[in-house]
Parts: structure tokens; C-alpha cells; sequence
């Protein structure tokens, strides 16, 4: 198996420290059994994405946004709900975009599935060492490296955007970018706590950009309470658009499509 490594390709050639390295490095202890399943559900995992993310056709609406932010030589903040993860990181495969990802058990798995796909990883969460996987993104930024955050993860609760995008934004002046994936055929995995989506094979889907959010670095409480609102309602927004996308007639397609990429 070929395990692709774009981020610390990317990181070398500028001279820099690999985008998969962090500072957050006390994971917990597991026992033996987890341990030994760790590598087993990751190699499961990434075979799984590599063997639909090819069939996978995608239309793109909304990319000039960030094409206008690394025009402004800036990197984005990337945020999108966890439920539509499959389809995004084959999207986003080998561009070196640096993923908050827990020091939990799933997270463990998850972390090499990443990996092997060309992201790099901030080590916390929300709940495990988050602020010491800010300062980790921050420097990411400053070196010319993309962010994301699955933003209801790592367990939820639903469609409820943590706070991570806008600490990231306000600190380092860099904008936040939201968008969804719709599919027109696609399995959803209702009792998992992210409602998780797996397309099927050769299914088309649609993926939303919404307009950058940019937090100013002087911002109070207030201040990013409403960012963080903003930032809700936009991903609701794209959500609501991408989910009913393919049960809307082609004139109100065509009609988002001017929107989206206006």
C-alpha cells in the first residue's frame, strides 16, 4: 500500500517542520486490545475512501472565495459537520490541510486514515488539550498550510458549531470558509451521533462554499459570540442548500449556481 504524505512533502520543500508534527503528544493509555485494533480500523477505513473516492463526481460552487483569500496571500480556516467527512477528505486529499483531530481512541485510527491521505493533524479536541492544538494550527497558518475543523466533532452534539474557527481566526487574522457536500445517492447512518453519510459509488454531489468570515484580532466577547454565530448560520445555510440539492428542479439549481459563485 501506498501511503501518500503531501503535507510533510509540502512542509520540506519549504523548509519547514512537517505538518503532522505537534506538541500535544500524551496520548491516553489503552489496553492491549484497542491498541492492536488501532491499525487494523485505519487500514480498513482508507481502503474503504479509496476505493469510492474515485467514483465520486463533484460540482464545486463558491471555490473563488478561497481562491480571492490566497490571492490576499492568506490560508483558510475550513469548517464543515462531521457527518459529510468521507466525501471531504477525498476532496481534499494531498493538499496538506492540517485536521484537529482528538487523542482518543477514534481519533487515533482516524489520525493515520488522514495521514495516509495527505492531511497533517493538530493533536486535541474540544474536550482533550484543543487550546494546544490552536497554537499547533496557528503556526500551520503562518507557515502556508490550510485548516479544518469537522466542527460538531468528535462527538457531537449535532449540528452544534464548536467555538475552535473563530479563537483560530481572531488570532491569526486568517479567514474561516464553511461549506457542505450533498449526494444525490448516499447511505446516512441514522443511529450515529453525526447522522453519517457514506455516498455510493459513481454518485454525484455537490459541495457549497459560503463567503469568508473574518474575525477581526481586536474582537471582544461580544464580538465573537456573533462571529460564532455567523459562522452557525452559515453552515446551516449551506447545509439546508446541499442536502435538498438534488430534489430541486434544474431552474432553481441554475439559480444557486449564480448565487454561489457570484
Amino acid at each position: 500500500m501506498t501511503i501518500p504524505d503531501a503535507a510533510v512533502d509540502t512542509a520540506k520543500e519549504a523548509g519547514q517542520e512537517p505538518a503532522n508534527a505537534h506538541y500535544d503528544t500524551r496520548l491516553p493509555k489503552l489496553r492491549w486490545s484497542r491498541r492492536v485494533q488501532i491499525p487494523v480500523i485505519a487500514a480498513a477505513v482508507y481502503s474503504v475512501i479509496r476505493t469510492l473516492g474515485p467514483t465520486l463526481r463533484y460540482e464545486v460552487l463558491g471555490w473563488q472565495h478561497a481562491e480571492r483569500v490566497y490571492a490576499a496571500k492568506k490560508q483558510c480556516i475550513w469548517s464543515f459537520w462531521h457527518r459529510v467527512i468521507i466525501p471531504v477528505a477525498w476532496w481534499a486529499r494531498n493538499r496538506g490541510v492540517v485536521v484537529m483531530n482528538t487523542t482518543a481512541f477514534d481519533g487515533q485510527w482516524t489520525r493515520k486514515v488522514i495521514e495516509w491521505l495527505g492531511f497533517g493533524t493538530a493533536q486535541g479536541s474540544s474536550s482533550r488539550g484543543g487550546l494546544r492544538g490552536l497554537a499547533v494550527m496557528a503556526r500551520r497558518l503562518e507557515e502556508g498550510l490550510d485548516c479544518a475543523f469537522t466542527i460538531d466533532g468528535p462527538r457531537g452534539p449535532r449540528y452544534v458549531a464548536k467555538p475552535g474557527p473563530v479563537m483560530l481566526a481572531r488570532k491569526t487574522g486568517c479567514p474561516i470558509l464553511v461549506f457542505h457536500i450533498g449526494v444525490d445517492r448516499g447511505k446516512t447512518f441514522e443511529k450515529t451521533w453525526d447522522h453519517f453519510l457514506l455516498p455510493k459509488p459513481f454518485a454525484r454531489t455537490v459541495m457549497l462554499f459560503a463567503p469568508p468570515i473574518y474575525v477581526p484580532t481586536d474582537a471582544n466577547a461580544d464580538g465573537m459570540e456573533a462571529k460564532q454565530a455567523e459562522m452557525q448560520r452559515e453552515l446551516e445555510r449551506v447545509r439546508d442548500i446541499a442536502e435538498e440539492w438534488f430534489a430541486l428542479g434544474e431552474e432553481e439549481r441554475a439559480k444557486y449556481r449564480v448565487q454561489f459563485n457570484s
